[in-house]
């Protein structure tokens, strides 16, 4: 057989070989020879059976044998090969085949469930049909074997004939209940694999017989819980191929069922977790029916007390089947709110009065009238001083009328946070937030359950408070410093109990770098608290909030310590500070928290009556130092110094500390801690403070130079070290760090430089020095010039963020005069050299700083800087375009070498080598820079250029003379010898280029003297209408100078004012003319802006479309006292531009909106729920706009709206980048769903929000998966005609291929809940990820490939 076995070809009579093998008496041949034949039937051709029915049959009969084969590993081997027999086998065995499988008698076998399984095998092994794609002819076959065999099988009865008469009547069906055993588990799940892989194929009568066969088995008093979890499972899956008619008889029989008063508290509990399940399942789908399930959850939770006597049972103990229906509608409350948000929003007080009265549920304790009244006693204390947080010690272990082990209240209690946590989550960050409800009625009742004595009540107490906060203090928080995200554990990890998934603090709250040096430079300054809003409740209830983590963190176990140091770590960050007054009650129990080793709490700290998940004492030590870091960086100096005698050495036994993510995290608390007792923040103390300053020093120092260290830890010491140096340094350096220990740590950054592994580290910690260094004198000449040869050498290595670092660090020390006038002349030579490589185009990134380098170090020393090669350098750049920052660098440059005097061989190539070959803006500018600040030492005078002017005879040649004439005009000022004439006379060049670039030249030279050429330039614009367009452009010049250079043109502005409105009004002049106008607002907005509001109500929808790009304009460049003006009236003007009757008018309105939130956000997003809706309006398909064309003998239909859905999508992906927190997700979610079956642009849009709300809003985005799924199958199953074009070619191929990027993406960011098993949600998406697996297999590993590079 291994001959046999070793032939790539296989046919029918190698299996016929094996068969006499399955009856030998030696079970090792009989398993081996099934491994033989699962090979063959792999490696095989497709067709290897197709026609040898004789042979098919003989190995069916030898499977169904080895299925009662009394060896395990026998059976399990035929277990897997039923999958490659059925991919092998013809169709028209397979019927008979399910049939003989469904009816095994397991005579050897002690193993019942062997015929469902074997038949479950077979199905998951057939071939299935995808949604949104026509099915194939083999899932038609499979689903025909289905169909006439299996489910009459599974139900007992035919519920379809096929045509077929005088069928005999199946034999008991597997999903029938035994009247002992009650019903089969594995039949059920069964069902369940047949549904889920040919739910879309089921016809209504199949899918209505199965429903009705799983409702009674729910109803059998013989079912067992597994089975009853089971048929919940089934049933959420079965809803999702539910027709419409059927899901809404579905819900008609179940809640007519739920209204039934004698109907018993388990089948209550079942149909109510039934319902939660549908509803995770088909949210969307469920949702229209929300109002009729809704009042049926609650009902059962109207009443806490217990006054009926069968209220409790023989033991005079609770009711356990009411208290489980009492939890089951909690999970379902939860479950409506969370997958039907929008159609839950009218039950939303309902469910927060049901869960703040169900979060103290405690049927142990007896309930009598008073019960209401203790109830207002809890929202009283909220309201008063205490805020619910005076909590006895005796609290945490409370008497109770019944043992612990009897209570499972706590589970009540969960869920009813739970369902506050939901609450708050969906609506937070709408109406109940802003309008106090959530402070008012939520915060009280969260403060008072600190007190709860279950560790898993407690720990969904404080996660639902976190929440709260953390959504207060979305799009205001501040940014601070954090470490990589391994090293957290944040607010949504910590209570381990939940199963959902939660965007912690971190994620939404830091996005900075932890090498930022400086950041809390000045010791910050607490602000007032606002007078009302959401943080003004906050800070209201802070008090109390401290007090209460304060006695958790007393005497609470790790994981509870853990989720409060947590909450508080939220508080501090919303609130920037907030701790002032209650730093005594906490910074002990903290300091404790950071230094008891994980040892001491054994290897994990569990919690044993509810399940949560293990905390252990080492993510506690972490979190707690996150704490610490983070108070350091929002409270003054002056509240946290005297506590530095007890967080020093805290911290020091941290950083120490064997674990290397405990001492990298140490180390970032070190820098910060660094800060507050370092000028300028502890101005004054820095006697007292230098011991402590010290001792980090030393602790810091055994890290950077130890061999075992771990290389993260070590990089951390490095920034912290440089930090530390840098913090150090000024008037008072050797006060604070002894001159010895200085040099010592500039040394050791200077060798951890030349190491590889941590050049990286130390190249940021000396950019810090440098950057920080005021005196010559602390910086040594030698370790100057040995850094700075370092550093520039790092230029040539191919780690671009080497390089970059690098580079900037060379710019900080070279344009440092504590630095660079350490350099000597042979440093600097060899600095050039190193550094004029990377002046190339190709190195645009690091082009600019470079030029900054060479700069400095030519004001240092010209001799040993300009020389031919850096001249050369140069004109090689300035022939390719740079703009921004490189060209005013490049700029920059030029001005040093032309007032240093040796511009004059630059000059020459400039003029000779490079002239017209470049662009003539760029080498005009460049020429008339050197001109201006090199004088008469260039040997050319701005009259050359002139008389290069008359004299040129092409158009390059003129543009490259104006262009030098008006940037040497705008540098040399009232010194330029140049008239207004001068650039004038070439307005009415015949050449399209020459006029443009007289105008530009114009401007600039007006903006150098404005006090002769403005007048001109407004004087023409009333003669010459045919140069009005070039007089707008020389005015643009001045007006962005203007800016830029502080020039006062306060005494032309209204007559500048005047002209732009008039001339403005010509439909060319409207683009340039409304730029000119935005910048003009920004001189005098008192005045402008409200003309310009009075503009928008204009009767031409011309003018108020300028007015409109007039706006947009203003919002780039303008200062605070432009918002005041602007505050006001902002929103109104937004919103009348929205609505304005002009579709381009609206589509101009979006860009503004957008340019609004990007640069005033702190004015647009309070009033975004204003102005929200008239974009997502915008974003929506208008049927009136659009339009059929004739086209010859074709109709083809033009969308008007399009460009403006466009501005809309645009606009929306803004606000996601700015106010996610402000949105809603479901209204945006169905935006998003609508943008992927629109335009390809729309599309392409949609995908990457669609990216970015896996991240924002993971929850929402995975409940919204299967609709994901229909689109984006649509897509890829799209198939383009014969005749198309190059351009829709590569439009889909490029469709397609980002669909399956955003695909492998949300796949890996859900593959925990997808790859479960036991959840159906998302069925939709399996089969979608299943099916592009196969038929996309190539394309979806080159993307997953490329995201794996990218991560």
């Amino acid at each position: 057989m291994a001959s046999s076995a070793s032939r790539q070809t296989y046919t029918s009579s190698d299996v016929a070989a094996l068969l006499p093998k399955f009856g030998d008496l030696d079970s090792d041949i009989r398993f081996m020879s099934l491994v033989d034949l699962c090979n063959i039937l792999d490696a095989g051709p497709i067709n290897l059976l197709q026609n040898d029915y004789n042979n098919t049959a003989r190995v069916i009969d030898c499977l169904l044998k080895s299925l009662d084969d009394t060896n395990g590993d026998v059976q399990s081997q035929a277990l897997k090969s039923i999958g490659p027999l059925v991919s092998r086998a013809p169709k028209e065995i397979l019927c008979p085949f399910i049939e003989k499988l469904t009816n095994i008698e397991t005579t050897r076998s002690l193993d019942s469930s062997i015929p469902a399984t074997a038949t479950r095998t077979l199905v998951v092994s057939l071939p299935r049909p995808v949604a949104g794609i026509e099915h194939s002819k083999a899932a038609q076959d499979a689903y025909s074997a289905i169909s006439k065999v299996l489910i009459p099988r599974l139900l007992g009865y035919i519920v379809i004939p096929h045509g077929i008469k005088g069928l005999p009547d199946p034999p008991r069906g597997m999903l029938e209940i035994d009247s002992e055993k009650g019903a089969d588990v594995d039949a059920i799940d069964l069902m369940h694999e047949t549904v889920r892989c040919f739910g879309s194929m089921l016809q209504d009568a199949e899918k209505q017989a199965l429903g009705k066969r799983l409702i009674e088995i729910l109803d059998d008093d013989h079912t067992g819980n597994v089975a009853k979890k089971k048929v919940v499972a089934a049933m959420s899956l079965l809803a999702v191929y539910l027709s419409d008619s059927s899901l809404k008889t579905f819900v008609a029989n179940t809640t007519g069922r739920l209204r039934e008063s004698d109907l018993a508290s388990e089948k209550r509990r079942l149909l109510i977790s039934m319902l939660g399940s549908v509803a995770r399942s088909i949210p969307r789908r469920l949702g229209p029916y929300v109002e009729h399930i809704a009042p049926l959850i609650i009902e059962p939770l109207a009443n806490v007390s217990y006054d009926e006597a069968e209220d409790f049972d023989e033991d005079g103990l609770p009711d356990q089947a009411v208290e489980d229906v009492k939890e089951a509608a909690l999970i379902t409350l939860e479950d409506l709110l969370a997958s039907c948000s929008n159609e839950m929003r009218r039950f939303t007080d309902e469910a927060l009065d049901t869960a703040l009265r169900y979060i103290a549920y405690n049927p142990s304790v007896a309930f009598d009238d008073d019960d209401d009244e203790n109830m207002d006693e809890v929202q009283d204390e909220g309201n008063n001083d205490n805020d619910g947080s005076d909590l006895d010690d005796e609290e945490f272990e409370e008497e109770t009328a019944m043992s612990e082990g009897d209570d499972s209240s706590w589970k009540v209690r969960r869920c009813a946070a739970k369902v506050l946590y939901t609450i708050i989550s969906t609506r937070a960050s709408s109406d109940l937030l802003d309008s106090g409800t959530l402070y008012e009625k939520v915060a009280p009742v969260l403060i008072k359950s600190f007190g709860e004595r279950e560790e898993n009540v407690r720990l969904e107490v404080l996660s639902t408070l976190a929440a709260l906060i953390q959504k207060t203090g979305e799009g205001n928080s501040i940014a601070i410093a954090s470490t990589d995200d391994e090293g957290y554990v944040s607010g949504s990890q910590v209570a381990g109990s939940r199963k959902r998934r939660r965007g912690g603090s971190e994620s939404s709250m830091f996005n900075v770098q932890a090498s930022l040096s400086f950041r809390g430079a000045m010791s910050p300054t607490e602000s007032p608290s606002p007078t009302s809003g959401p943080r003004a409740d906050l800070a209201r209830f802070s008090q109390s909030i401290v007090r209460g983590v304060a006695k958790l963190l007393k005497q609470s176990s790790t994981t509870t310590k853990q989720g409060a140091i947590t909450l508080l770590k939220d508080l501090v960050i919303v609130q920037h500070g907030g701790l002032t007054d209650q730093l005594s009650q906490i910074i002990d129990p903290l300091i404790e928290a950071c230094r008891t080793p994980s040892a001491s709490f054994g290897a994990r700290s569990s919690v044993t009556s509810g399940g949560a998940t293990s905390v252990t004492g080492t993510s506690l030590r972490i979190e707690a130092l996150q704490l610490l870091r983070v108070i350091c960086d929002t409270h003054s100096t002056k509240f946290v110094a005297p506590y530095m005698g007890r967080i020093i050495p805290g911290l020091v036994s941290a950083v120490e500390d064997s674990y290397f993510k405990i001492s990298g995290e140490a180390i970032t608390v070190v820098e910060s801690v660094v800060k507050v007792i370092t000028p300028p923040r502890s101005a004054g103390a820095e006697n007292q403070l230098k011991s402590h300053l010290v001792d980090l020093f030393d602790v810091v120092m055994r890290k950077v130079r130890a061999n075992d260290t771990d290389l993260e830890v070590r990089q951390r010491a490095i920034q912290a070290l440089g930090n530390l140096l840098a913090r150090s340094s000024g008037p008072n350096a050797t006060k604070l760090l002894p001159e010895s220990k200085r040099s010592t740590g500039l040394d050791v950054l200077q060798e951890r430089l030349k190491n590889e592994t941590t050049r990286l580290a130390a190249v940021q910690a000396i950019d810090a020095v440098a950057l920080s260094a005021t005196y010559k004198e602390e910086l040594e000449s030698a370790w100057v010039q040995s850094a700075a040869l370092e550093l520039a050498r790092q230029l040539r290595k191919s780690d671009r963020n080497l390089r970059g670092s690098s580079l900037v660090a060379l710019k900080h020390l070279t344009g440092n005069p504590a630095g660079v006038v350490s350099l000597e002349d042979k440093t600097i030579r060899s600095l050039v050299e190193l550094v004029l490589p990377v002046i190339d185009a190709s190195f645009l990134g690091l082009l600019g700083m470079a030029m900054g380098v060479l700069t400095d170090l030519a004001k240092q020393n010209s001799q040993e800087v300009i020389k031919d090669n850096l001249n050369h350098a140069l004109c090689t750049v300035i022939v390719t375009p740079i703009s921004g920052s490189t060209l005013e660098a490049f700029l920059t440059l030029l001005s040093a070498i032309g007032a240093s005097g040796a511009g004059q061989p630059l000059m020459q190539i400039l003029l000779k080598d490079v002239g017209v070959t470049g662009d003539p803006s760029i080498v005009g500018s460049a020429i008339g820079t050197l001109l201006a600040t090199g004088g008469a030492s260039v040997g050319v005078s701005v009259q050359d250029i002139v008389n290069e002017l008359r004299n040129a005879q092409d158009d390059a040649r003129k543009c490259l003379a104006l262009s030098v004439l008006g940037e040497a005009s705008l540098r040399l000022g009232p010194k330029s010898p140049l008239q207004p004439r001068d650039f004038l006379d070439h307005f009415k060049s015949k050449s399209g280029l020459v006029p443009r670039a007289a105008a530009v030249a114009l401007g600039r030279a007006g903006a150098g003297n404005t006090s002769v050429y403005l007048p001109v330039i407004l004087a023409k614009m009333d003669k010459a209408a045919d140069i009005e367009v070039l007089l707008l452009h020389s005015i643009k010049e001045i007006l962005q100078y203007a800016s830029k250079l502080g020039i006062d043109l306060d005494r032309y502005v209204a007559d500048i004012w005047k002209k732009l409105m008039k001339v403005s009004e010509a439909e060319d002049n409207r683009a340039i003319g409304a730029e000119c106008v935005g910048r003009l607002i920004g001189i005098e907005p008192k005045k402008y802006l409200p003309l310009l509001q009075d503009y928008l109500e204009d009767s031409v929808p011309t003018l108020r479309g300028m007015v409109i790009q007039a706006v947009r304009f203003a919002f780039a460049d303008t200062d605070e006292s432009f918002d005041e003006v602007l505050k006001p009236i902002l929103v109104k003007m937004l919103s009348t531009m929205l609505e304005d009757s002009d579709l381009e008018n609206r589509r101009l309105a979006l860009m503004t909106l957008n340019a609004a939130t990007q640069n005033k956000a702190s004015l647009v997003l309070p009033h975004l729920s204003e102005l929200l809706p008239l974009v997502i309006n915008e974003s929506k398909i208008n049927p009136a706009l659009v339009r059929e064309v004739q086209m010859g003998p074709f109709k083809h239909k033009v969308d008007d709206g399009l460009e403006i859905r466009k501005s809309a999508y645009e606009t929306l992906h803004a606000f996601m980048e700015t106010s996610f927190s402000r949105m809603d997700s479901s209204d945006l979610f169905d935006r998003v769903l609508d943008g992927l079956q629109d335009d390809h642009e729309i599309k392409m849009l949609c995908n990457l929000m669609l990216a970015k709300l896996a991240v924002l809003d993971a929850q929402e985005t995975l409940r919204h998966l299967d609709s994901v799924a229909e689109r984006y199958q649509a897509v890829l199953s799209s198939k383009l005609k014969d005749n198309a074009v190059k351009q829709e070619v590569e439009k889909s191929q490029e469709a397609k291929t980002d669909v399956l990027r955003v695909t492998a993406r949300l796949h890996n960011a859900f593959q925990g809940e997808l790859s479960s098993t036991g959840k159906t949600s998302a069925q939709v998406w399996r089969a979608y990820w299943e099916w592009i697996g196969k038929e996309f297999k190539a394309q979806l590993q080159a993307v997953e490939s490329a995201l794996k590079v990218q991560r």
